[in-house]
């Protein structure tokens, strides 16, 4: 099942990209450039941004809303495909990615179909950012109760290895050091606004309560936004996991 599929195009339009620096690092401890497998690719953020350093890229994902709204590029083939069970071949892929999705998956089931798919030395990384914080406090108190109050209670139980992090998750793989890097965008109150649709919890509370939570944020945020054009920057902690699969 897949949480996003209502959603996708808002998914598509409003999630943050990924820093380039990101595949700069994954096409550096590669051990070679023919073949990255991204996993649960959604609309295909990563996959893309590997398609700079790799020759191919098999981008998979379990819901076909997602993909319908990928940008096609030549060096990328989208496929719908659960994470358990890709299709790829036998030790082909020279990297596996996974951004932001991580969580919603069987894990263990998962490593198994990594391993089965990956190279000796391959590598394996697994990106998630939590919470945005609004660079305005007072605006950013408005985001943190929408997020933790109107529809704290609507988030997956999954949420809370979010919250963590990935500190906690097994990671059965050698770990290899990764950058410190930043995920940060400035948006008007309608691109904040586009965003907080996009979450799974914003989706859950909507259909149970017949009503959108984000109308009432936007009401409480215009007073201090004042010009609803107005960028704003917003960031969020981004974490890498990255490890050697043997």
């Amino acid at each position: 099942m897949s949480h996003f599929n209502t959603q996708a195009k808002l998914y598509a339009e409003y999630r943050p990209d990924y820093p380039a620096a990101l595949f700069e690092f994954i096409a550096a401890e590669a051990p070679d450039h023919k073949l990255a497998w991204d996993c649960a690719t959604g609309n295909g953020q990563a996959a893309i941004g590997l398609a700079n350093h790799f020759e191919r890229v098999i981008a998979t994902d379990i819901s076909g809303e997602q993909l319908a709204q990928a940008k096609p590029h030549q060096g990328v083939e989208y496929r719908v495909a659960p994470a358990e069970r890709s299709g790829l071949a036998n030790h082909c892929a020279d990297a596996v990615t996974i951004t932001q999705a991580l969580h919603w998956l069987d894990m263990s089931r998962f490593y198994a179909e990594v391993q089965r798919v990956a190279k000796p030395n391959a590598l394996f990384v697994a990106t998630v950012y939590s919470d945005p914080v609004l660079d305005e406090p007072a605006l950013d108190k408005i985001l943190h109760h929408y997020n933790k109050v109107v529809v704290g209670p609507y988030w997956p139980p999954e949420r809370k290895i979010v919250d963590e992090a990935y500190k906690n998750i097994p990671f059965p793989f050698r770990e290899v050091e990764t950058p410190s890097l930043t995920l940060e965008r400035s948006w008007s109150l309608r691109e904040l606004s586009g965003y907080l649709r996009s979450w799974s919890a914003t989706v859950r509370y909507t259909k149970q309560n017949k009503v959108d939570p984000v109308l009432d944020f936007e009401a409480q945020m215009q007073s201090i936004w004042k010009d609803s054009g107005r960028k704003v920057r917003l960031h969020w902690p981004f974490t890498i996991r990255a490890g050697r699969v043997s």
